[in-house]
């Protein structure tokens, strides 16, 4: 018995020493890579080309548009927000130039219902009605709103200048339509920032977005645009122009831009805007409010929603992204592709890593109870394992810093004691995103696995209007 407690020691002990080696290097290689982002980030930063510019918002609320702005939403089962999403874009956006599209199922009356109700009879929406059942694939929905757009145009021999892509559950800033029509003269894609929002009743999942997006949309898209690299389409908050979507749909041979293979089609157009080209702009502009212009919107809040949909991207970016976008580009963008594409390896690397604390606890207290240590770690390891611990202090700070930047201390603070809540998430969705792809090879066609969405931020902005 002794032996073979012995033995299970020793085997044991071999665990923790491979996997502290495994996951160590690959901590370590990870941290290389954000702090060499960080450094990019810091050197525009200090040489001004990284400041965000401040614009009065009362002067470019009301302007005028240059042209036919095209607004596509997808819908499907979107009952209890798309009215909201209508009411406050159509209040806040009061253009005659505007034109929201959204596309619904014939099989989904009750968010046909809420479309209606949300539009109020205002002309400038067109609510499209898909003759497939749904759900098909969210590129299939807004090949459907595409087509309707085209005939609109054909009728009305009009082409449109840009195209906006929103999600049902969007709230749209004010200045965001004016913002986008002017920088649309100079770019063929322009990418507002998203900005999730902090939820009471949702601290630990809902509200992890807060810090991932401010750090993404508030470093990371900054470096790439100073990069050239191809800067990835978030599927709202961003216009193409129009010209550039007809561009995209002949060079795939087809009448319409989406590809409906594709679970991330959003972050796809984005990548092939630069390879056919194009001008990129990530466009990052303050109100006099102090408030950034971007779009907002409540994420899942419960952890199930939360892993499929970060699964769905991993899964759209990481795996299909490999296979469909390949390595084109220089230097600049094979790292962007590289980052894009690393998140099934972190999901196995977190998990190492949180294996390797459990184990380290258990053999810790065999120690304690008076059993032998089988390895002590020598200098290079206990070196690996510091320089991780520093590099860690440092994501917490800079994670810790940029969400601070956009929602305050508090919820700095609360970013930080979220990053195991984010790890386990980034596991979970890693496996799930595996498996799916797994499914893909075998011949399984993509399903567009939406989240549900029960709450709207307008409504919140209404109750403050109100009190």
């Amino acid at each position: 018995m002794g032996d073979t407690a012995s033995t299970a020691l020793q085997w044991l002990a071999l665990a923790e020493h491979e996997l502290l080696l495994f996951a160590g290097f690959f901590f370590l290689l990870g941290a290389i890579d954000e702090f060499g982002m960080d450094l990019a980030w810091l050197w525009l930063r200090f040489s001004g080309r990284a400041e965000t510019p401040v614009l009065a918002r009362g002067e470019i609320h009301h302007r005028q548009l240059s042209g036919r702005a095209a607004v596509l939403i997808p819908a499907w089962q979107e009952a209890s927000v798309i009215a909201d999403t209508l009411s406050h874009a159509l209040a806040v956006w009061p253009q005659a130039d505007l034109r929201l599209y959204v596309g619904v199922y014939r099989n989904d009356p009750a968010t046909l219902e809420a479309a209606a109700r949300g539009a109020r009879g205002d002309r400038r929406v067109r609510i499209v009605v898909h003759d497939r059942l749904g759900p098909s694939t969210k590129a299939d929905c807004l090949n459907r709103i595409y087509a309707a757009l085209r005939h609109d145009e054909l009728r009305e021999g009009r082409m449109a200048r840009m195209v906006v892509l929103h999600d049902a559950e969007d709230m749209v800033d004010p200045a965001a339509l004016a913002l986008l029509d002017r920088a649309i003269g100079t770019a063929d894609f322009v990418q507002l920032p998203v900005l999730p929002m902090p939820q009471e009743g949702s601290r630990w999942i809902g509200s992890h977005y807060c810090e991932e997006f401010a750090e993404a949309h508030g470093k990371a898209m900054v470096v790439r645009g100073e990069l050239g690299a191809s800067l990835p389409a978030a599927g709202v908050g961003c216009a193409f122009g129009r010209g550039m979507l007809a561009r995209i749909a002949r060079d795939a041979g087809r009448d319409t831009p989406f590809d409906e293979d594709s679970l991330t089609e959003d972050y796809e157009l984005g990548v092939k805007v630069a390879a056919l080209g194009g001008r990129s702009r990530f466009l990052r502009v303050r109100g006099d409010d102090g408030q950034l212009v971007a779009t907002r919107a409540y994420f899942p809040n419960q952890l199930g929603h939360a892993v499929r949909q970060k699964a769905r991207w991993m899964h759209g970016i990481a795996l299909q992204g490999w296979d469909r976008l390949g390595w084109t580009g220089g230097p600049g963008e094979w790292w962007m592709r590289m980052r894009d594409r690393r998140g099934p390896l972190s999901a196995l690397v977190l998990f190492s890593g949180y294996t390797l604390f459990l184990l380290a606890l258990v053999l810790a207290g065999l120690k304690a109870a008076g059993l032998p240590s089988s390895w002590e770690p020598s200098g290079l390891l206990l070196a690996l394992v510091a320089l991780n611990l520093a590099s860690f202090a440092w994501r917490a700070f800079m994670r810790f810093t940029f969400t601070r930047m956009e929602y305050g201390a508090r919820e700095g603070m609360r970013a930080v004691l979220r990053i195991p809540v984010a790890n386990v998430i980034a596991i979970m969705a890693g496996y799930r995103a595996l498996f799916a792809y797994a499914k893909t090879l075998r011949g399984a066609s993509p399903l567009w696995e939406k989240t549900e969405h029960d709450a709207h931020p307008a409504r919140a902005v209404r109750l403050e209007l109100s009190q």
